[in-house]
């Protein structure tokens, strides 16, 4: 009787051993290796800026342009003169179907001439008052200076009310009236954008941003902002057998290309370098003019011809820059002379064209009385002048600097030396911010999207800091846009652009992206199962036991 009382006591001491031995398990296993497991196995997301990031959508670029306006004597009357000086701010919203709202501020700061403004104003024409001026005031970047001349001041011209000089100078024609300042006032804001902003610029700079029903595709001729530019000259000579040709590329590089690079380097950097091919042809057979006993390309053909000549250039493949590409063609024997047809079938002056976002194309016939004079292969010396000069003006062209719409009775002064004037630089560094920032914002907005929308995707601390850069750069853009520096302003748009494409394009975000459910449950459910199923059977018993405990009546003496 007592052995079996012991033996029964020993069970169910056996029996609650188990039982908290099974819930001992099920609680370490819910309570440390649950969290532990989540933790350990959880895809990792740096926290990043979404409200800023959608708050940049809604965000409104104020492009300041400061504006010294300067009077010399005599240009308005004498009460209005004793009122300088003073300013003037003239804002006006830019009409772009773009959801970044854009306004152009005209900040004009009036005074009087200095002595020394006076002395320069009062030579004898305009280009020596310019270089004078140049010497004692020199302007910062996107920012200009206006002065205003007697009305009948032979500085200008007397049918001539303006002057655009290459410099940030300009000259106004002044007015004895009493509402002087209204009418110079609007002059000035004439001459300034011209020389700064224009609804034209601006939507060739968001192209890409734009609807295709807004703009043209002569809209979307200039080359994509970058940090870089690799440009190639090749010099194409299909028929060695009957030109042997000779072209001073270094020297011609050396005194035209370089000089306006060296201004353009504001916008980015630049390798120049160059090649000859032999034996390339065009790819598209030229058609036999009986009249002029000559060869031509018609204007539709002249997309065929690219193709089959890039592939032989290989410069593009190995670049990580825009690469611009500069051709010059001597058409075969069989095919010369060779002249390029514009869509009226009237030869082009240049006998080139160019291709937007590529590159030009230049045919330069050898002069036909070459082959009288000796025997084949035909020497044939380049005109570096005539050939550079067409490569100048297109790529000014690619670049967007292209003639500004001057106002009616404005003097436009010839570029520099260089080959570019300073606002058109100025002008194409707006272009580049404000394209800049338009780049940043979309690429930060698609990259939030992406993120919110696919959670496997991984966000390292590396990809937060880059989102958070570009969104600091882009706010800082648009505070140095607001404050007229644009020099800084460009710099921080390039930040911005360098950050955002960076997180957006960096590899780690692709690790984790196809990684589907099904393939989790296949790599987790055989670690878990065997543990899982004795504590959830144990968990399951004692549940069963306890409920018919509490159901079983007590018993009442």
């Amino acid at each position: 009787m007592a052995a079996s009382a012991a033996a029964a006591a020993a069970t169910d001491l056996e029996v609650v051993r188990g039982k908290r031995a099974a819930l001992f398990f099920a609680a370490v296993a819910i309570v440390l290796g649950l969290p532990l497991w989540w933790k350990t196995t959880e895809t990792y997301r740096a926290p990043l800026p979404y409200s800023q990031i959608s708050g940049l959508n809604a965000l409104q670029l104020r492009l300041m342009v400061p504006v010294t306006v300067v009077f010399a004597r005599e240009s308005v009357p004498l009460d209005d003169q004793e009122k300088l000086p003073f300013t003037v701010v003239h804002e006006r919203e830019i009409p772009l179907k773009y959801k970044m709202k854009i306004k152009c501020r005209f900040q004009k700061a009036y005074r009087r001439a200095l002595d020394h403004e006076e002395e320069a104003l009062s030579l004898g024409s305009v280009q020596e008052a310019e270089a004078m001026l140049a010497e004692q005031n020199e302007q910062a970047e996107g920012s200009m200076i206006v002065y205003v001349i007697s009305e009948h001041s032979s500085l200008l011209p007397q049918d001539m009310m303006s002057y655009i000089g290459p410099g940030r100078t300009a000259v106004v024609r002044g007015i004895m009236h009493r509402e002087a300042f209204n009418i110079i006032g609007h002059r000035i804001i004439q001459v300034a954008q011209a020389m700064s902003l224009t609804e034209d610029v601006l939507a060739a700079a968001l192209a890409d941003h734009l609807p295709e029903d807004k703009w043209s595709s002569d809209k979307r001729r200039p080359l994509k902002s970058s940090l870089g530019y690799e440009i190639t000259f090749s010099l194409l000579n299909p028929d060695p057998k009957s030109h042997d040709v000779h072209w001073d590329i270094e020297g011609a590089v050396r005194r035209y290309v370089q000089p306006f690079l060296n201004v353009l380097s504001a916008a980015g950097n630049f390798s120049v370098d160059s090649q000859i091919l032999y034996y390339a042809m065009l790819g598209v057979n030229p058609r036999f003019d009986p009249v002029s006993s000559s060869y031509y390309l018609a204007m539709n053909n002249l997309p065929h011809v690219i193709n089959p000549v890039e592939s032989r250039l290989g410069s593009s493949a190995t670049s990580l820059y825009p690469v611009l590409n500069f051709l010059l063609y001597v058409p075969e024997l069989a095919h010369s002379p060779l002249y390029i047809q514009d869509k009226d079938g009237a030869p082009v002056a240049t006998n080139a064209f160019h291709s937007p976002r590529w590159g030009g194309i230049m045919v330069y016939n050898v002069d036909p009385k070459a082959y009288n004079s000796s025997e084949l292969p035909v020497r044939v010396e380049v005109d570096m002048v005539r050939v550079m000069e067409v490569f100048l003006s297109q790529l000014r062209l690619l670049f967007g600097i292209s003639q500004p719409q001057v106002p009616p009775k404005c003097l436009l002064s010839g570029p520099k030396s260089e080959g570019l004037m300073t606002w058109e630089l100025d002008r194409l560094l707006w272009a580049r911010s404000v394209e800049n920032l338009a780049t940043a914002t979309t690429t930060l907005t698609s990259l939030a999207q992406l993120l919110g929308k696919i959670s496997n995707i991984v966000i390292k601390d590396d990809v937060a800091s880059e989102v958070y850069k570009a969104v600091s750069a882009v706010q800082k853009a648009a505070e140095e846009l607001a404050s007229g520096h644009l020099s800084s302003a460009f710099v921080a748009s390039q930040e911005a652009v360098t950050s955002s494409e960076r997180a957006f394009f960096d590899p780690s975000l692709l690790h984790l992206l196809y990684f589907p459910d099904d393939q989790k449950f296949a790599i987790y459910i055989p670690l878990f199962l065997p543990m899982a199923v004795p504590i959830l059977l144990s968990l399951v018993k004692i549940f069963l036991e306890a409920r018919k405990s509490w159901k079983k009546p007590e018993k009442i003496d």
